[in-house]
């Protein structure tokens, strides 16, 4: 089973992250910096179109060298839809012993933080960078930062409820079945209680 290292320095997040993946089989969860978390692969919660000039993206670059944005951006290019869309995710060799995966994850399409908490992109991002690190055999260990809490300023219980979400659905195949609108609807609305459905 995939090894997922849950790695924040914000005791709330940490406190979150207990709340529902405590006792989780393969999951554990680090008070710490995570660019200094030994693992195969680290997330980057980054953007549609890599920048990696802010917030966790920053200190990443710092710890694993700027070019990971410039390498980031020209893999981007290269897709069909010129950016990497909220729900997808990429993989990146980084030269580094340590750490020598980077899974970009974009947690926004730009770097914002405007309805980002009221959003299920925490959710989005989890899925998309658990699929892409279980389906490959190199990759043991995974580090996550906290999906949305940082530019994108998601309270982290919301956050943690989304990514734990994520995690039951990927890694344990919990996949939903909806036998009706309202039941996706509701469901919908479980990943983030703070999101608004209808206007009228």
């Amino acid at each position: 089973m995939l090894k997922i290292l849950l790695v924040a320095i914000d005791p709330k997040l940490i406190a979150a992250w207990k709340e529902f993946f405590w006792g989780k089989e393969g999951v554990s969860i680090i008070e710490g910096d995570i660019t200094k978390v030994k693992c195969d692969a680290i997330v980057s919660p980054a953007n549609s179109f890599g920048f990696m000039d802010g917030g966790l993206d920053y200190e990443l670059s710092e710890r694993l060298g700027w070019q990971m944005e410039k390498k980031l951006q020209e893999q981007i290019k290269q897709l069909p839809e010129g950016e990497l869309l909220v729900g997808q995710a990429m993989l990146l060799e980084t030269g580094d012993e340590e750490i020598p995966f980077l899974i970009s994850a974009p947690t926004m399409r730009i770097p914002t933080n405007f309805n980002i908490d009221t959003s299920v992109n925490a959710y989005l991002a989890m899925k998309a960078a658990l699929i892409k690190a279980r389906d490959e055999e190199q990759i043991v260990s995974i580090a996550i930062p906290g999906l949305c809490t940082g530019v994108g300023r998601m309270q982290p219980m919301i956050a943690a409820r989304q990514m734990y979400m994520a995690y039951r659905e990927i890694i344990h195949g919990e996949k939903q079945n909806f036998n009706s609108f309202g039941e996706a609807q509701k469901y919908h609305r479980d990943i983030n209680p703070q999101g608004m459905i209808w206007t009228h």
